[in-house]
């Protein structure tokens, strides 16, 4: 895979930066400012409404392309009634913007893996040429501010499975120059129950180089810590609600939950049954969890729609955010609260990935190390 790799510099100055000290990102990018958008005697729903109409969501996780790749024929503008999300009910959400998953099932791995990371990476930006009414294309913040304020949902490509870069940085920087964003620390071996090896620890250097925000959901707790040491940028948790409340293996316990917060990291929360329960009231709880145990500048909200996972009732499509806001709003969660849940926390966490890379652009070039080279 050398010849996919950009211009060739020496590696040994990526060890230094294990002296850098690790920036408080959450101190660095505040929140996003906001106005209050209604009268606090409003009835729930039309205060929901009226706050997401001014603050969108932010999902984080859309299983659409892979769903998309088995439709033989699709309308997202007009409407699609085989999927979970299209442009009208992504309207009628208050959906400003959102992640669309490159990950792939289980069986796909090494070469294969690369393969159809770029053929989902070719798709993703096909669906987008084909609706240009409701959909474009970004990468970065101002570019989901700029979608947004020309009345289009914003569609970030990622996160993308560990396996896609089949342990190779000329892969990754290849990826990321066609659009990825988000890459999930899981399924490697790099990255496993153990934390991450030398060589993980220089693939997270080289996505703060480049502006690749890690996704730990789903990452052993030696991973996550590891990155959270490693990362100068914040990581997010793309599908990971509290393990307090219900144990999945992907859900953070509360000392995770804390050390994120710490970190200026965002946690957000999948409206799936399995995950988070069987009701709104049920993803409600966990929001509150979160927000009370990591910081309201560390939760955010993850429709995990088109991805095969259960719904919990009330919240079957991409169109029902109102009604978990107006649940929040029940539960005298202020505006200001709910603007950083739907849409500021990912503009922070977009920003200081940004912001991360022109940093480390200053201080070293594209790395050369190999998995072979770092981890035997």
């Amino acid at each position: 895979m050398a010849d996919l790799q950009d211009d060739l510099h020496t590696g040994t100055e990526a060890a230094g930066l294990d002296d850098l000290p690790v920036s408080s990102v959450a101190e660095v990018f505040p929140p996003e400012p906001y106005a209050p958008v209604s009268d606090p005697g409003d009835e729930p729903s039309a205060r929901a409404h009226a706050v997401l109409a001014a603050h969108p969501v932010a999902d984080g996780y859309s299983g659409l392309p892979w769903a998309l790749k088995h439709l033989p024929w699709y309308d997202l503008e007009l409407g699609e009634s085989a999927v979970d999300t299209d442009v009208p009910r992504l309207r009628e959400g208050h959906v400003g913007a959102l992640f669309w998953s490159l990950h792939l099932p289980d069986a796909v791995d090494g070469d294969r893996a690369v393969g159809a990371t770029l053929e989902q990476l070719d798709l993703i930006k096909t669906v987008v040429r084909a609706h240009p009414e409701g959909l474009r294309l970004a990468h970065d913040a101002g570019e989901a501010i700029d979608a947004r304020n020309c009345g289009r949902v914003a569609v970030l490509p990622g996160p993308a499975g560990a396996a896609a870069i089949g342990d190779c940085l000329g892969i990754l920087r290849s990826l990321y120059a066609l659009g990825l964003r988000v890459l999930t620390l899981t399924g490697a071996t790099w990255a496993s129950e153990a934390g991450l090896t030398r060589f993980g620890e220089e693939t997270v250097r080289e996505m703060n180089r480049l502006g690749v925000i890690a996704d730990l959901s789903g990452a052993s707790a030696e991973t996550v810590r590891r990155t959270f040491a490693v990362s100068k940028a914040p990581a997010l948790c793309t599908r990971s609600a509290a393990r307090a409340l219900r144990p999945h293996p992907a859900n953070l316990p509360d000392d995770l939950l804390v050390e994120l917060g710490a970190a200026g990291g965002l946690c957000m929360v999948p409206l799936t049954a399995e995950q988070t329960g069987p009701t709104v009231r049920d993803v409600a709880d966990h929001l509150d969890h979160v927000r009370s145990v990591a910081g309201p500048q560390s939760v955010g909200l993850s429709g995990t729609y088109d991805s095969g996972s259960a719904h919990p009732l009330e919240l079957g499509d991409a169109s029902c955010y109102p009604r978990l806001i107006a649940e929040l709003l029940r539960r005298n969660w202020d505006e200001a609260d709910v603007a950083m849940l739907t849409w500021g926390n990912v503009q922070r966490v977009l920003r200081g990935a940004a912001f991360t890379a022109r940093a480390a652009q200053l201080r070293r070039g594209p790395s050369t190390a190999t998995i072979a080279d770092l981890d035997g």
